[in-house]
């Protein structure tokens, strides 16, 4: 694949777009003035649609640029350390 690119991209796109999706229902909803309720459960979604992206982009990095960063005689800890604050 391209440099920047991995294999779990699209997928991650995909989940970013339906969380889009989500988002733009949950601004109708206030604007249809749901009850709070149903706004925040469907605020948790999008977030948790959100998290799981994230998690899964940071875990393909270091699954595989990582262990080739370190392969090549890299230092992997700092990147890794860079990446922990996005935990």
């Amino acid at each position: 694949m391209a440099e920047g690119i991995h294999r779990s991209h699209p997928a991650i796109v995909k989940r970013l777009k339906r969380a889009q999706g989500h988002l733009a229902a949950v601004l109708s909803m206030f604007e249809a003035h749901r009850p709070c309720v149903d706004l925040a459960q469907q605020l948790h979604a999008v977030e948790s649609a959100i998290s799981s992206a994230k998690r899964e982009l940071i875990h393909d990095h270091i699954e595989h640029c990582l262990t080739d960063t370190a392969e090549a005689g890299g230092n992997s800890l700092a990147e890794l350390k860079q990446l922990a604050k996005f935990l």
